[in-house]
């Protein structure tokens, strides 16, 4: 990330943070987060915050890592999967959003797939990618796996999308220590949360990272 994005970032967590994006505005007013919004706690309420001298990662630092989380959903496939039991030591990328968004999700997604593009192949298939819709009434299982087989058709390893009832999907996003969507779904939190083989996630990216910085980091996170 850039000093000047990093700048920003920390002037709008001085002053209270964004911790939620818009996905194509709102007619509430819900764009207002606009697509730099920020999501995220430690898990006690705390905003992410990065590190100053010290930073590490291309992506945003997370001076107190967040634990990777724990919840049950409904795959692609109709099965029941347990994000912790199925990812546990494993380098995880989470990220909640929708398959209608018009642009952080989708770029979100695209990214993610040119990062691991550029890791080695044998890297890349042991990365786990979990996409968990916070727009449950509309991405069913079936909605879910033809959204991510957009991105993921050529890759060594298949994107995971997940759905299930809302209670569920607001426990999920409670576990993994970012806001609760609002706006059926549509104002979600931006962060794209990375963990390592230690269950810890260190780094996040948002809309303000590239490609580059996510494989950068995958890189670094697995040790490649």
């Amino acid at each position: 990330m850039s000093r000047t994005a990093r700048t920003r970032l920390l002037a709008l967590l001085a002053s209270g943070g964004l911790v939620l994006a818009a996905c194509g505005g709102s007619d509430d007013g819900g764009d207002a987060a606009g697509a730099d919004g920020h999501g995220g706690h430690a898990g006690h309420g705390a905003a992410a915050t990065v590190e100053g001298p010290d930073d590490r990662y291309a992506g945003i630092d997370l001076p107190e890592p967040y634990q990777r989380p724990s919840f049950t959903l409904t795959d692609t496939d109709g099965q029941p999967y347990d994000f912790t039991a199925e990812t546990a030591g494993t380098p995880t990328l989470l990220f909640f959003g929708y398959t209608n968004c018009p642009d952080i999700c989708p770029t979100t997604m695209a990214d993610v797939a040119v990062a691991l593009r550029q890791l080695d192949p044998a890297v890349a298939e042991g990365v786990r990618v979990v996409f968990v819709t916070t727009d449950p009434a509309t991405d069913t299982p079936q909605v879910l796996g033809e959204y991510l087989d957009l991105f993921d058709a050529d890759l060594p390893t298949g994107f995971v999308g997940l759905t299930g009832d809302q209670a569920t999907i607001d426990q999920a996003q409670l576990s993994a220590g970012v806001p609760l969507a609002e706006d059926q779904g549509r104002l979600h939190s931006s962060l794209l949360l990375l963990y390592s083989a230690d269950d810890e996630a260190p780094v996040a990216f948002d809309a303000g990272n590239t490609p580059r910085d996510i494989a950068d980091d995958l890189a670094l996170v697995t040790g490649a």
